[in-house]
């Protein structure tokens, strides 16, 4: 890492010169060339960590660099260059850097959010003490000497740069490592030849079949739709959960048949009583792999293997069967759903109809509260839902205080405790809870760890100690799944 980094640095300083050094007699001037520089190549360098660097990979260019500059030239240059004439700007050159320069690229608004945090703890009036740093040895050259500078980089520049410095956990460099491994190992697969026997001896279309025949014998059987019917008029079928329960049954039903159709005539093709169709044969090659066909991802959601996949169908089916059959659960599994927005929608739905008349459905919005460790509910709350089954990704939970924490090290994901989900009236107050806890982080939610605004669910606000910009920086996320 500390290679491409340091060579990102010495590169953006290959392109300044004395004369651009000299610029300005501001104190100002060159403490902010130098932390422009340095977020340029900060910026650049976090793509590498994937999801945990930036949602959307940009791609950042010395175009943005030079923009930046090139204001903050004009900035100064308004300002005066005698700095008893009047004070820099410091909102404006945050805005410019953050807003415009770099963030014009930026489509994401937790990306933007991310930016601006590093405009923030960076481009403050700060920079110019001389005791300023970025993160522990990495200080702003003193030097008016356009080579001193450049040998700074060289020689002040630690010898391994940590994932600290671009604000992330150490943690981040086995999520870097463990991406270039699966690109390794994917490419493995697709150049590997498709016609061969198994080390039993068996013929792809052998092992094939008797995975189908495995899966068929496990496949739920299907929901009969006036049964559907039937069953939600007993438990109420005018109610937004038991509606959002009915429509999550169509959409797995589609799942379940389109997987009993593919096996059973893939058992026929294979046997030559049809013919194989390339979507049939495209099945074949990606279940004797192990891996889910294209067909079936289309109605279902991604995972990297089938067990994973098809065990999920065996879990969604079972937590809406017993909703359906018997009542609703006490605590939902939100990665079980297609539609996890459409839950929390009727949930607010259902709690402003609890508060009717005086309260909207335009003015309420989700309030999260997450439960003790020890608190394994045995009952659904008074008001609102309690859900399961979501992963902290870059942080840790300290079940003793009830708040964030450091990850320990190879702590790639953390299980958050069981978590409350309401409606309350826009702006009320939340109660202070905790000892310690002077924060709260607006922690992002998805359904998958592919972070965008696609998966995006909700933002649920966790309690901590350290500013959020912290955790912003960190890249701290929930995720529904880890897989």
């Amino acid at each position: 890492i500390n290679a491409e980094y340091m060579g990102g640095l010495k590169r953006t300083y290959t392109w300044l010169t004395q004369d651009t050094l000299e610029s300005f007699r501001r104190p100002e001037w060159r403490p902010l060339l130098y932390a422009v520089s340095f977020l340029h190549s900060v910026v650049q360098e976090r793509r590498k960590f994937g999801a945990l660097g930036w949602c959307i990979p940009y791609e950042f260019n010395q175009g943005d660099w030079l923009s930046s500059i090139q204001f903050l030239q004009n900035h100064l240059t308004t300002v005066g260059d005698d700095s008893k004439r009047g004070p820099v700007s410091w909102e404006t050159i945050r805005y410019m850097v953050a807003e415009i320069q770099y963030g014009g690229r930026v489509t994401d608004d937790k990306d933007r959010i991310l930016l601006s945090t590093f405009a923030e703890v960076w481009l403050t009036s700060r920079v110019v003490q001389p005791d300023f740093c970025f993160h522990t040895g990495y200080t702003v050259p003193q030097s008016e000497d356009i080579v001193q500078h450049r040998r700074h980089i060289e020689s002040n520049l630690p010898p391994v740069d940590p994932p600290e410095v671009f604000g992330l956990h150490p943690n981040a460099d086995i999520t870097y490592r463990t991406k270039q491994s699966r690109l390794v190992i994917n490419t493995i697969l697709e150049v590997q030849p498709r016609q061969s026997a198994s080390t039993s001896g068996d013929t792809r279309e052998d092992v094939v079949v008797k995975y189908s025949d495995d899966l068929l014998k496990k496949l739920p059987p299907d929901w009969k739709s006036d049964n559907v019917k039937d069953l939600l008029k007993r438990i109420g079928e005018k109610y937004p959960l038991n509606i959002f329960m009915a429509q999550e049954i169509d959409r797995l039903q589609v799942v379940i048949t389109m997987v009993r159709s593919t096996l059973t005539d893939l058992k026929l093709a294979i046997a030559g009583t049809i013919i194989m169709s390339p979507q049939l044969q495209e099945a074949l090659d990606f279940l004797h792999d192990f891996r889910l066909p294209p067909s079936w991802l289309k109605v279902s959601w991604p995972s990297p293997n089938m067990g994973l996949w098809f065990a999920d169908v065996l879990r969604r089916y079972d937590q809406l069967n017993n909703w359906l059959m018997h009542d609703r659960p006490t605590k939902y599994w939100l990665t079980g759903f297609f539609n996890p927005q459409g839950f929390l929608t009727s949930v607010r739905q259902e709690v402003t109809r609890a508060h009717a008349p005086n309260w909207s459905l335009d003015n309420v919005e989700t309030r999260t509260e997450v439960q003790s460790d020890k608190h394994d509910p045995t009952s659904p709350p008074p008001e609102g839902v309690y859900i399961y089954g979501l992963y902290l990704e870059g942080c840790s939970w300290d079940k003793l205080r009830g708040k964030l924490r450091e990850s320990a090290s190879k702590e790639m994901f953390r299980e958050l405790p069981v978590l409350l989900v309401t409606a309350v009236e826009a702006g009320s107050q939340r109660p202070v809870k905790g000892k310690g806890v002077l924060h709260r982080y607006k922690c992002p939610c998805y359904k998958y760890p592919v972070r965008n605004d696609i998966n995006w669910i909700f933002d649920v606000e966790l309690p901590c100690e350290e500013e959020p910009h912290h955790w912003i920086r960190r890249g701290v996320a929930l995720l529904c799944t880890v897989d």
